[in-house]
């Protein structure tokens, strides 16, 4: 049997072969009130900011959901990923996304940062759950809600795996936008992530207001003519 640890320790609940796909129908199918799932996307990026969404599914719509594949979104390609995130959106009982801009991730680290990020997208939710499933190993600093974090949750966790798809769309979605202003980063392509396009624009032209100073690709002089 899957056994869930004490949210006091922060230590995530493990990803066990041979049970039940979804935590929702297991371990958390007694829980009294609302479930969210709050997951982050951007972490590893070298541009923008760190994106984290908190979703409450109501329990009707979990078969339609799973009937739809919902997954990790890392595992789902970018036309399925937007169509599940306006199947999500359209379904959600709430949703929110709270975010963490690049000065922040320079002035407190990536970690502090991604979860500020999930707290500022729990404390948006018009609906307080009564447990929040945050995906990983570290819970969310004074946040007055209850919490279980879950090693590897867009795996193993509905509403988790729906805030992963809606975090990355959204993210997704504000860099594209971005991209038109810093044409020489390829960031429609990587998404603001360092790939080798990415890695050799910033020896060529530096960075940009919105990378992370603090992270090492960034940290770099730019090749002299």
């Amino acid at each position: 049997m899957l056994e869930t640890q004490g949210t006091a320790a922060g230590v995530g609940l493990p990803v066990t072969p041979g049970k039940a796909p979804w935590l929702e129908l297991s371990t958390f199918s007694d829980t009294q009130g609302s479930v969210a799932g709050v997951d982050e996307v951007g972490r590893g990026a070298l541009f923008g900011p760190v994106v984290a969404a908190a979703v409450i599914l109501p329990e009707h719509i979990w078969p339609e959901l799973m009937a739809a594949d919902i997954k990790d979104s890392k595992k789902l390609s970018s036309y399925r990923r937007i169509q599940l995130s306006q199947q999500i959106k359209a379904l959600a009982t709430d949703w929110k996304i709270g975010f963490a801009s690049t000065a922040e991730i320079d002035q407190i680290n990536i970690l502090q940062a991604t979860l500020l990020a999930m707290k500022r997208a729990v404390l948006k939710l018009k609906v307080q759950p009564a447990l929040c499933l945050v995906d990983g190993n570290q819970l969310i600093k004074d946040l007055l809600v209850p919490q279980q974090t879950i090693v590897k949750g867009d795996e193993r966790s509905l509403n988790i795996a729906a805030a992963s798809i809606i975090a990355k769309v959204w993210r997704d979605d504000l860099v594209l936008r971005l991209a038109s202003k810093y044409p020489m980063y390829n960031l429609e392509r990587n998404k603001g992530y360092g790939s080798q396009q990415h890695l050799l624009a910033l020896q060529q032209y530096g960075p940009s207001i919105l990378h992370r100073k603090s992270f090492r690709p960034c940290r770099i002089s730019v090749i002299s003519e």
